[in-house]
């Protein structure tokens, strides 16, 4: 009762504050250009919604299991009453800008981002191009000869000398070196020609990938290409418009099951002369040079990996960078045709420890003695699917060290030692206790909030496939990033897999996601029970179940996940159009192995997801958070 007459005086004395600044400032707000939007909730308005959420995390820091960086909206890393005065500065206005609060507008900004040009001048700069285009070569270093290949290799004294203009019919890399008596002078300079016979104009990002007629792109190995990113002005951009970013690359087929999709998930890295990472900031999002394209394709929304990130930021969570944008792939040797069409894809940021992604503390090979020994570490449950090097205990198996990857004995004893004793902590006779139990190890909010998005999401590999948690030095274990959900959200239909996986029509609205693969060790069990365990323990349903009441009032609220719907759908209508012309498949049930929801239209698979969303949220109002006792409380891999 405490805590409601608190939270309870804090929102009437918010609404006070609202209410004289918007009496005394009822003019339009002003802010600076990476000032997040005062409509919390994307509603297109700030009024009294937004007030109440900012209430329900006030006070919160960078770090808390309760801060969300969405809702700090003048980024000084705290909830406080500067963001209060922005909204209410703003009450009232209607928000016309429809880019979600961690999809930011994308930048013209060149400034530190890599120079391929080097100390060659190209008449053209880097484009796509129909026909032919023809391209000079010069330098500003006296006395000098210019030498360039066309097939990617870097030019030497005895490549081919310049002499005249170039002209190119197909997709060309062109590399140049200025030569002084022989020896290299200067940097060497690219410039990238993507050949194309048509110019489709569209109204999202676009990312053309060429690849030199090298093929499609296959798993683990990086084929070499020319990447281009296209950004509208005005809502239009033409394939033939100078690209916001050229740049050389790479690019490989990624996933598990959803490698074998007909549109296929890739991983890009984005490359400098020297075959370096070179970082770029892409749509908007953090500079980086690796990079990922989802490919929506059980997935009808388009939508439900970008769904799951904003609902988890909004709970606190980490989530990585996301744009929704549609891609080109040309792997064969021809200009880029409509073919090369691949759809809409979502463009997000790996999970990574580095300022821009996860910004936690970066071990050093010395760090070999606590506090630097703490952290950071990045790990991810990933069941048949782990890669070396793995953290092997007693209880646990599948648990993947994802960075730093070049971990020495004593890192990867350390960290292997904690997870022991997090392990045997949330499997202990008082569980909750602070000082030997769970909350010695983990951060609990953030795993509250991580089961919370599981629970509403019901993906299929929650809990044991592209699960993650990290440390950061000298804090507790944290649950996240998130990542995997675009087979979450009703996706499934007939039991998922072939229409018959686990057998039958059980719905994914009622029961547990966290209780089957606890239940059968085949499927997951073995993998970590953490979850179903702690979900066992009453003073973390309490925990949840206070929490999930909370979130219900604000972000989690029902008209909020209609909103958050109709937000991240709305800026697709055109190119969900192109998507399903390309892939025609909304009333096909098997697509990639899946059993999937079947509709007429894109508009239908949209309600389908926004019903689920609120009879699986009303369920779980009643549910009170506790583990059923049925032999089958469903759910698991599509009903399982």
């Amino acid at each position: 009762m405490k805590r409601k007459r608190k939270l309870g005086s804090l929102f009437i004395s918010l609404i006070l504050v609202v209410n004289l600044l918007t009496v005394c400032f009822y003019t339009e707000l002003s802010t600076a250009a990476d000032m997040k939007s005062p409509d919390l909730n994307g509603d297109k308005v700030v009024n009294m919604s937004d007030v109440i959420l900012i209430a329900t995390v006030f006070g919160a820091v960078s770090g808390d299991g309760k801060y969300k960086s969405s809702y700090d909206i003048n980024g000084d890393g705290a909830i406080n009453m500067s963001d209060v005065i922005i909204v209410a500065t703003s009450f009232n206005k209607t928000v016309n800008d429809p880019t979600p609060t961690n999809g930011p507008t994308p930048t013209q900004t060149k400034k530190d981002e890599p120079n391929l040009t080097g100390d060659i001048i190209f008449s053209v700069p880097s484009k796509t191009f129909q026909n032919q285009i023809s391209v000079t070569l010069s330098t500003n270093i006296a006395n000098a000869q210019i030498r360039y290949t066309t097939n990617g290799s870097v030019p030497n004294n005895s490549s081919t000398l310049y002499s005249s203009a170039l002209t190119f019919t197909k997709t060309t890399q062109l590399r140049a070196q200025v030569f002084v008596n022989g020896a290299a002078s200067g940097k060497m300079g690219t410039a990238l020609y993507i050949a194309s016979s048509i110019n489709t104009k569209h109204d999202v990002p676009v990312i053309i990938i060429d690849d030199y007629g090298a093929g499609k792109p296959v798993k683990d190995t990086y084929k070499d290409c020319a990447i281009m990113v296209m950004e509208p002005t005005n809502n239009e951009l033409s394939l033939l418009q100078t690209p916001t970013i050229a740049t050389r690359g790479g690019i490989h087929l990624r996933g598990q099951s959803s490698a074998n999709f007909e549109k296929a998930p890739y991983k890009i890295e984005l490359r400098d002369n020297e075959d370096n990472d070179a970082k770029y900031k892409l749509l908007g999002l953090g500079t980086d040079g690796d990079w990922a394209l989802l490919s929506p394709y059980p997935d009808k929304t388009l939508i439900r990996n970008s769904l799951a990130y904003t609902l988890g930021e909004d709970m606190g969570l980490q989530a990585p960078g996301w744009r929704h944008c549609e891609v080109y792939l040309n792997t064969d040797n021809q200009p880029l045709s409509a073919d090369d069409y691949q759809g809409v894809y979502l463009l997000v940021e790996t999970p990574e420890i580095q300022k821009n992604r996860l910004d936690i503390a970066k071990l050093k090979p010395e760090d070999i003695t606590e506090p630097n020994i703490t952290g950071g570490y990045l790990m991810q449950f990933n069941m048949m699917a782990a890669e070396a090097p793995l953290i092997k205990g007693n209880g646990w198996s599948d648990l993947e060290l994802t960075e730093p990857q070049d971990a020495n004995s004593q890192q990867i004893a350390w960290i292997t030692n904690y997870i022991q004793k997090t392990h045997n902590a949330i499997h202990s006779t008082n569980p909750s206790n602070a000082t030997t139990g769970y909350p010695a190890y983990i951060d609990v909010d953030s795993f509250v909030n991580f089961i919370i998005t599981n629970e509403l999401a019901r993906e299929a590999d929650s809990y044991m496939r592209s699960t993650r948690i990290y440390k950061d030095r000298d804090k507790k274990l944290m649950a996240g990033p998130l990542w995997d959900y675009d087979l979450g959200y009703d996706c499934f239909v007939m039991g998922g897999f072939g229409g018959g996986f686990g057998g039958g029509t059980t719905s994914t609205i009622e029961g547990w996601q966290f209780q089957p693969m606890a239940m059968f060790p085949g499927m997951g069990g073995t993998t970590c029970d953490w979850y179903y365990t702690l979900m066992k323990d009453t003073s973390f349903q309490s925990k949840i179940s206070a929490r999930w009441q909370e979130l219900r009032r604000g972000p989690l609220s029902n008209a909020n996940l209609s909103a958050r719907v109709k937000q991240l759908s709305s800026p697709l209508n055109n190119a969900a159009k192109r998507n399903f012309q390309k892939w025609n498949i909304l009333n096909t049930s098997q697509i990639g192995g899946f059993g999937t929801q079947t509709t007429q239209t894109w508009e239908q698979q949209l309600t389908i997801l926004e019903n689920f969303l609120l009879k699986r949220a009303a369920w779980l109002d009643t549910s009170g958070w506790k583990p059923t006792t049925t032999t089958n409380p469903g759910g698991g891999w599509g009903g399982f």
